[in-house]
C-alpha cells in the first residue's frame, strides 16, 4: 500500500516558494506500466457541483509540475501526459495559478488540455504581486481591479483558452476592499473572460461581503485529516451560502500517503521543514494519524492516500479535493479514490477513532500563515 518515498535531501528554495501552498506529493520510484494504467478504469468519472458548477469529484492540483518539491524540473511531455491520462480516466477539474512557476504551470497546463478544453473546468488564481512580464515575485499581494484585469488577458495567453472556468483570488489583499475586487470580476465575467469566481483562504466577514456583490462558487482552503481547523467556521458559512469547497493539500503535504515517518526530516528550503507540525519533536506525536489510515487501508483495501481522499469526499457532496502529484501512479492512485466508500458505521468508528488523536504544531509557518483568514478592508463610502 505504501508506494510513496520522501526525498530527503533537497527542497524548495525558500525564497521562489514559500509564501505559496504546496499541494504535490514526493515522488517516488515507481514507473507507471499498462497494467497500472488499466487498474482504476474511468477512476474519477463521478460529478459533484460546486454551487452551480459541475466538475468530476476529483480534480488535480498542477502546481508543482513546472518543478517538484525537490527543484528536480519534470519532464514537459510527461507532465502533459498525466494530465491527458487524468483526463482520460474521467478528471475534468484542472487547478492552477499565476504564481506557480510564477506563470510557468499555467502554461503546461494550456499546453496538456488544449486538444479537449471545451471538455474541462480551468481553475486558476491571482493576487500575488508578479510582474507580468518577467514573472518575479515582487513584495506582498496586488488585487487591485486594474492589475487584475491584465493578469487575466496573461493567463487567458498562457492558457490558450478565451474564458477561465473559475478565478479565485489566492490570498485576501488587506489593502483593497473586496468589493472592489468583486466588481472587477464582475466587469470580467460581463465580458465572457470569466465564468465563476471564488476565494481562497477568506476571513469569513469578507466571504459574506463579496457573496453579495456577486456569488461565490468555491472557496479553496487546506483541508485535510491533517488539518480539520475550518470545521468550524468555512464549510458550515459554505453550507449556508451554497458555496463549493475545495480542499488545497488533501493529503497533507505527503503526510497522510504514509511517506513520512518519524525520522523524516526535511532539506533547507522544503516548506515541510518550517511547519512545526513536522518538527522532530512533534512528527512522532502526529504519526498516531497515519498509524489509523494505515489500519483502514487494510481493512478497505485500499491505499492510505485513497483513504483520505476518501474521508474527504465522505465530508460533504460539495466537496471536491484537488491532489497534485509530478507521477502517472500517484494520479492514478488519487483518483481512484471516489470508488471508496465508506458505510455510515465505519464512518463513526472512523471518526471516532480520529477525534482522540490531538496533531501538535502548526500547518504552515508564521509568517505564511500571516496570509491567510485576512479580512478586506472597508470600502470608504
Amino acid at each position: 500500500m505504501n508506494r510513496r518515498s520522501i526525498l530527503k535531501t533537497a527542497g524548495l528554495a525558500l525564497a521562489g516558494s514559500a509564501l505559496l501552498p504546496f499541494r504535490s506529493l514526493a515522488q517516488s520510484g515507481i514507473q507507471e506500466n499498462s497494467e497500472e494504467k488499466n487498474k482504476f478504469p474511468l477512476l474519477a468519472s463521478d460529478k459533484r457541483k460546486l454551487g452551480n458548477l459541475e466538475v468530476s469529484s476529483i480534480g488535480i492540483g498542477v502546481q508543482n509540475m513546472s518543478r517538484t518539491y525537490q527543484t528536480t524540473i519534470p519532464s514537459r511531455s510527461e507532465m502533459h501526459r498525466i494530465i491527458r491520462t487524468a483526463f482520460d480516466n474521467g478528471v475534468t477539474f484542472f487547478d492552477a495559478a499565476e504564481a506557480y512557476g510564477p506563470l510557468e504551470v499555467e502554461k503546461i497546463l494550456g499546453e496538456g488540455v488544449q486538444s479537449f478544453r471545451d471538455k474541462i473546468v480551468i481553475a486558476t488564481k491571482f493576487g500575488w504581486n508578479i510582474d507580468q512580464e518577467t514573472g518575479k515575485r515582487l513584495p506582498g499581494l496586488n488585487s487591485r481591479p486594474e492589475h487584475i484585469k491584465v493578469v487575466v488577458e496573461g493567463m487567458l495567453k498562457r492558457l490558450r483558452t478565451d474564458r477561465i472556468d473559475l478565478l479565485y483570488q489566492h490570498r485576501v489583499d488587506p489593502n483593497v476592499p473586496i468589493e472592489d475586487v468583486a466588481g472587477a470580476i464582475q466587469d470580467l465575467i460581463k465580458e465572457g473572460k470569466l465564468l465563476h469566481y471564488g476565494l481562497s483562504e477568506p476571513g469569513l466577514q469578507t466571504v459574506r461581503r463579496a457573496h453579495a456583490i456577486h456569488p461565490i462558487t468555491a472557496i479553496q482552503n487546506e483541508y485535510s485529516l491533517l488539518w480539520r481547523g475550518l470545521e468550524k467556521g468555512i464549510l458550515p458559512l459554505c453550507e449556508e451560502l451554497g458555496i463549493g469547497f475545495v480542499p488545497w493539500s488533501p493529503l497533507g503535504v505527503g503526510f497522510l500517503t504514509g511517506s513520512i515517518d518519524s525520522n523524516t526530516r526535511f532539506a533547507s528550503g522544503d516548506i515541510r521543514g518550517m511547519e512545526s507540525r513536522f518538527s522532530p519533536e512533534n512528527l512522532p506525536v502526529n504519526m498516531a494519524l497515519v498509524d489509523l489510515i494505515k489500519k483502514w487501508s487494510e481493512l478497505k483495501k485500499a491505499a492510505p492516500a485513497q483513504i483520505s481522499l476518501a474521508w474527504l469526499l465522505a465530508q460533504k457532496p460539495w466537496i471536491v479535493p484537488i491532489p497534485g502529484t509530478t507521477q502517472m501512479a500517484h494520479m492514478l492512485e488519487n483518483t481512484g479514490a471516489s470508488q471508496i466508500k465508506f458505510s455510515s458505521k465505519e464512518m463513526q468508528e472512523f471518526n471516532a477513532a480520529l477525534n482522540g488523536i490531538k496533531i501538535v504544531g502548526e500547518r504552515l509557518p508564521a509568517g505564511v500563515l500571516a496570509f491567510s483568514d485576512v479580512e478586506a478592508p472597508e470600502k470608504k463610502k
